[in-house]
C-alpha cells in the first residue's frame, strides 16, 4: 500500500474545514490542516460572528430610547466606533484561540500556511514543502465578488474592510440588496451613518417572500435609508471629501465610502484544482456529488467553496458528513431542503421553507396566514414598530411548508419552529399548541383566519 504523510489533508480551517478535521481525528485519522490567514474562517473571523456583535451594538440606541418610556432616566447616549472596533478584535481573538484549542485537542496539526493542490494526493505549501495525503479536503470558503473591473474601483471596500474601518464615515453607500447589503445598511444607519442602499434588481432580498421583501423596504425607508434601485455603478472617483459613484442611469452617489455587497465568489483562484483534474464549475466552484466528492477520488469539498447553500451550519453539517462517511464508515449526506436561514437587519427577518412565490408553483391549494401587531414592547416604548408573521400551508395535506416572522428576536422564534416544520407539522399541529403567554412567538399557533387576495376575494 502507497504510504502517505496523512490520512486527511483540509485546505482551510473555516467552519466545515474544522469540523471536518476534528471528527475524522476522532475516527482515528492522522489529519493536518492548512491555513494561510487565522483559524475560524469567514464566519467567526470576518463574517457572521462579527456582524452580529455590530448588529447588536447598532440597536443600542434604540434601547436607551425605549427604556424611557419604562421609566427610566436615561443619560445622553456616547458611542465609541472604536472601542467597538477593539472588543469585537478580543472576542474574535478569544474564539480563534478555542478553535486551535479544540483542533489541538482532536490531534489535528495546523499548519500556518498557504497550500495549493499539486496532484490527486498531494499538496504543496508556500514554503515549497510537497505533502502527501490519502484525501484531501477543500474548505477554503467564499471571498467577496467585486463584480468586472470597472475604473476606481481599488477605491471601493467589502465587508472584509467595514469590520475594521479606523472610524465611522459621515456617510456611505453600499452596493448589493442580499444578506450583507441589506444587514450593514442597517448597521451602519442605526451608528448615525447617513446610508444610502443601491441595488440592481427592482426590490432587494431576491428569492424571499414578498410581503417580507416589501415591509423591510418601507422599515429601511422610515429609518431614513435612501434605497436605488435598477441601477450600477460604472465607475468610481476619488475626492477629497470620499468618493462619487457614478450610475448607470446617469446619475451619481457622493458619501465617505462606497461599500460593494453584491454577493461572494467561491475562494479556489490559484488552487490548482484544475491541474489536478478537479472539475469546477461557472463561478470557479467544486464541483461535488452528494457525499461531497469532487471529480477527483480522493479530493473532496464542504462549505461555501462547493456554492450549495452559503451558510455556517451548511458548511459544518457538510464537513461532518464527509467525516463520518469517509473515516467513520457511516455514509451520510446532506439534504439541503427545508434550511432555515435569518437576515440580521433590523428589524430582523427569519424564514424556513417555501416564499409563497414558490410556493403557489408547487401547491394545487395554498392557504395563507398573517398577523401584523404591534408587540407588547412597543405599547410602552412607543416605538412605530410591529410584528409580521406568514405561514403557508397545503391546503391539501394540510402541511405547514412556509414560515416567515420578520420583527425582535424573528431568528430565535423561526429557529424552533424550523423543527415543527422539518418534522412535517401540519396547521392542525401549530393550533392545537398551546399559546406561550404574553410573546410575539404565540401568534405562530393563534393564527386562524386564512388570508385571502383582494383579486380572490373579488372573485
Amino acid at each position: 500500500m502507497t504510504k502517505f504523510d496523512y490520512d486527511l489533508f483540509v485546505i482551510g480551517a473555516g467552519s466545515g474545514g474544522v469540523r471536518a478535521a476534528r471528527i475524522s481525528a476522532g475516527y482515528g485519522a492522522k489529519v493536518a490542516v492548512a491555513e494561510e490567514y487565522r483559524v475560524g474562517g469567514t464566519c467567526v473571523i470576518r463574517g457572521c460572528v462579527p456582524k452580529k456583535l455590530l448588529v447588536y451594538a447598532s440597536r443600542f440606541a434604540d434601547d436607551f430610547e425605549d427604556a424611557r418610556g419604562f421609566g427610566w432616566t436615561v443619560g445622553e447616549p456616547k458611542f465609541d466606533w472604536p472601542a467597538l472596533v477593539a472588543a469585537k478584535d478580543k472576542e474574535l481573538a478569544r474564539l480563534e484561540a478555542a478553535y486551535r484549542t479544540a483542533l489541538g485537542n482532536a490531534g489535528v496539526e495546523i499548519i500556518a500556511e498557504r497550500a495549493t493542490v499539486v496532484g490527486p494526493n498531494a499538496v504543496q505549501l508556500k514554503s515549497g514543502r510537497t505533502i502527501t495525503a490519502r484525501k484531501i479536503l477543500i474548505a477554503t470558503g467564499g471571498t467577496p465578488w467585486l463584480a468586472e473591473s470597472r475604473p476606481g474601483l481599488e477605491h471601493v471596500i467589502t465587508s472584509n474592510e467595514a469590520f475594521d474601518l479606523p472610524r465611522l464615515p459621515a456617510s456611505i453607500v453600499v452596493a448589493g440588496g442580499g444578506y450583507i447589503a441589506a444587514e450593514f445598511a442597517g448597521i451602519f444607519s442605526r451608528f448615525g451613518v447617513e446610508t444610502t442602499l443601491i441595488y440592481r434588481g427592482d426590490k432587494i432580498l431576491r428569492g424571499f417572500d414578498e410581503d417580507v421583501r416589501d415591509r423591510l423596504t418601507e422599515a429601511y425607508t422610515k429609518q431614513g435609508i435612501r434605497i436605488v434601485t435598477g441601477q450600477i455603478f460604472t465607475h468610481f472617483e476619488k475626492t477629497a471629501a470620499g468618493l462619487v459613484g457614478h450610475l448607470s442611469g446617469g446619475g451619481k452617489l457622493e458619501a465617505e465610502q462606497i461599500m460593494f455587497a453584491i454577493g461572494r465568489t467561491p475562494n479556489t483562484r490559484g488552487l490548482g484544482l484544475e491541474k489536478a483534474g478537479v472539475e469546477v464549475g461557472w463561478n470557479g466552484h467544486v464541483v461535488v456529488n452528494e457525499y461531497s466528492k469532487s471529480s477527483v477520488d480522493s479530493i473532496f469539498a464542504v462549505g461555501d467553496v462547493t456554492d450549495r447553500v452559503q451558510l455556517t451550519p451548511v458548511a459544518i453539517r457538510e464537513g461532518h458528513a464527509f467525516a463520518d462517511t469517509e473515516f467513520g464508515g457511516k455514509p451520510r449526506m446532506i439534504e439541503h431542503t427545508m434550511i432555515p436561514t435569518a437576515v440580521f437587519s433590523t428589524p430582523e427577518i427569519a424564514t424556513i421553507g417555501l416564499p409563497e412565490h414558490l410556493a403557489r408553483e408547487r401547491c394545487t391549494k395554498l392557504d395563507i396566514y398573517k398577523a401584523s401587531f404591534r408587540p407588547i414592547k412597543a405599547t410602552l416604548s412607543g416605538r412605530d414598530e410591529r410584528m409580521f408573521m406568514k405561514l403557508l400551508v397545503d391546503g391539501e395535506s394540510g402541511k405547514v411548508i412556509g414560515c416567515h416572522v420578520m420583527g425582535e428576536d424573528a431568528a430565535e422564534i423561526v429557529q424552533m419552529a424550523a423543527i415543527a416544520i422539518r418534522l412535517g407539522a401540519t396547521k392542525a399541529d401549530f393550533d392545537n399548541t398551546m399559546a406561550l403567554h404574553p410573546t410575539s412567538a404565540e401568534e405562530l399557533v393563534t393564527m386562524r383566519e386564512k388570508w385571502i387576495a383582494p383579486t380572490e376575494a373579488a372573485c
